[in-house]
């Protein structure tokens, strides 16, 4: 299921889960997009300077998102509450997930999940079963880009062609 590092590696089932999103706090997850890829972006904390940088990052290049019809979702072990308030001061609209409580319960069934109490700065691209697709472990302090993500999208879509057309 995993690499020596411990995150959830290419070809396996996704873990499903809900958890209370931005804005309203009302239950999310990946199940409720099959039929498009889903982008799990796990950080360690909203008041960050990385994680505020990546996550800015990942609105900004919200239209190409939306070319491969992929659905980006934040995940971090922060509360609703902080994740309303950093999402208002830096403009981002996609969901952001409070993995809280039970603490990183989420991150950890990933193998995102640090010892220190936060999750990792791992990303997760889901194809539109619900399969891994690709996945990537950034060191804390190091903003991944969204080069890899697209790069899996790209592949995602490659695929897709083949199987179809």
């Amino acid at each position: 299921m995993s690499d020596p590092n411990g995150l959830i590696q290419p070809g396996h089932a996704a873990p499903g889960f809900t958890l209370p999103a931005t804005p309203a706090g009302d239950p999310m997850g990946p199940e409720q997009f099959r039929g498009r890829p889903v982008v799990l972006a796990f950080y360690p904390a909203d008041w960050s300077p990385v994680c505020g940088d990546q996550m800015s990052l990942y609105q900004s290049a919200a239209p190409v998102f939306a070319q491969y019809q992929a659905v980006v979702l934040g995940i971090s072990v922060d509360s609703i509450w902080s994740h309303r308030a950093f999402a208002e001061s830096r403009g981002i609209e996609f969901p952001l997930l409070a993995d809280f409580e039970p603490k990183g319960e989420v991150a950890r069934a990933y193998g995102a999940y640090q010892p220190r109490g936060e999750a990792a700065r791992a990303l997760v691209v889901l194809d539109p079963t619900g399969t891994v697709a690709w996945s990537h472990l950034s060191p804390p302090d190091v903003n991944p880009g969204a080069d890899g993500i697209f790069d899996a999208l790209d592949q995602l879509a490659a695929d897709r062609k083949v199987t179809t057309g």
